[in-house]
């Protein structure tokens, strides 16, 4: 039996996602959370197999959570199931340690073969998260320019660009001010910008918040 935690922070998708893989003989929901804190919390308590996962949740990203859960528990696979288009989010994910990325307009039975896959170790790559793969292997210059980013300046370029300070920026992830204004210094020369109202901006434009 694999057991699963949902991490969305709609009750709504949850149940529905729960009553799905309820009807499937090989799969149990042992846990749920609607936010980032929540799902660290399943990840401590140990009672799951794979995580399936939302980005949008409203403490922190999805990003932010997938680089907390794999500092703790780095063995544990994580599906991410986003409404976010896999052009978006999905490489960079990848990269950054997730089982696999799925579109929430996928069909459910895609989900439970998605589960079985990364439970055995494997990571699951949809033909369109292949193509991307191919096509950042075939042209890595044509990169969006925050793929390029590293996973501590991407965690700082979300916070920035949700409208945290410096200073509780460090604070939230255990930095110092001067750290996170590094991080931060990198982040604009590389997306070729000046400031924090310009990040949110861009931000925004490539779907990497809401």
């Amino acid at each position: 039996m694999i057991r699963i935690a949902i991490v969305d922070d709609h009750a709504i998708v949850r149940a529905g996602l729960r009553q799905f893989l309820s009807e499937q003989v090989d799969l149990r929901v042992s846990g749920e959370a609607s936010s980032g804190r929540e799902a660290l919390d399943l990840v401590r308590a140990g009672d799951v197999d794979v995580m399936l996962m939302d980005l949008s949740l409203p403490d922190q990203s999805g990003v932010e959570t997938l680089a907390a859960i794999k500092a703790r528990k780095p063995e544990l696979p994580v599906l991410i199931l986003s409404g976010f288009p896999e052009t978006h989010y999905a490489t960079t994910l990848l990269r950054q340690g997730a089982s696999g990325y799925l579109n929430k307009e996928c069909d459910p039975e895609e989900i439970a073969t998605a589960i079985r896959t990364v439970f055995r170790g494997r990571k699951y790559i949809t033909p369109a998260v292949a193509e991307l793969l191919a096509e950042g292997l075939g042209a890595p210059v044509d990169q969006a320019p925050h793929e390029t980013l590293s996973e501590r300046e991407l965690q700082v370029f979300l916070r920035l660009a949700r409208g945290e300070t410096v200073g509780h920026i460090a604070d939230g992830m255990s930095l110092s001010v001067k750290t996170v204004s590094t991080y931060r210094s990198r982040v604009l020369e590389k997306l070729a910008l000046n400031t924090n109202s310009e990040l949110t901006y861009y931000a925004l434009k490539n779907g990497l918040i809401e």
